[in-house]
């Protein structure tokens, strides 16, 4: 492999291409999350409640590494809908735990339609799409800053 330094080309920029990617994802997203009445970050909201229930906001922050203060406005609109239910923990009144309704748990079937037409609008084989996010997740680890590492050296 060639420096990865050598060129200041915006089309050589991994930075580029994960960003272009991201935007082309986030648009076929947008259109088919709209009839159903949800945005692209309500949607991966959404997705954490479907998979595992009730969720404290630090948690639905840590999972999708957004600050509490991004995800709180978001989740009252949610609320708002009539999507997700919030409220005090009964142990730890600190704590706000996020919750689904019913209205909210009956729209993960059509999210799931949406999923796949997304994968398809990829046009990758399901073995390439299933090693490309499984590259970019170990990218996303592998990016993680060590406990000793300094933000830029």
């Amino acid at each position: 492999m060639k420096n990865p330094n050598a060129s200041l080309r915006l089309d050589d920029q991994l930075c580029f291409a994960l960003y272009a990617a991201t935007n082309a994802i986030t648009r076929a997203y947008r259109a088919p999350l709209a009839e159903i009445g949800l945005t692209y970050p309500q949607y991966l909201v959404m997705l954490v409640l479907w998979e595992h229930g009730m969720q404290s906001v630090k948690g639905l922050a840590d999972r999708l590494d957004l600050d509490s203060s991004t995800l709180t406005p978001l989740l009252k609109r949610l609320a708002a809908a009539g999507l997700i239910t919030r409220g005090r923990d009964a142990d730890d009144e600190r704590v706000v735990r996020i919750g689904l309704t019913a209205q909210g748990a009956a729209l993960q079937e059509p999210a799931s339609r949406i999923q796949a037409h997304v994968a398809c609008r990829t046009r990758l084989s399901e073995d390439r799409f299933v090693a490309l996010r499984r590259e970019l997740h170990q990218l996303t680890l592998d990016m993680a800053p060590a406990d000793d590492e300094p933000a830029y050296a």
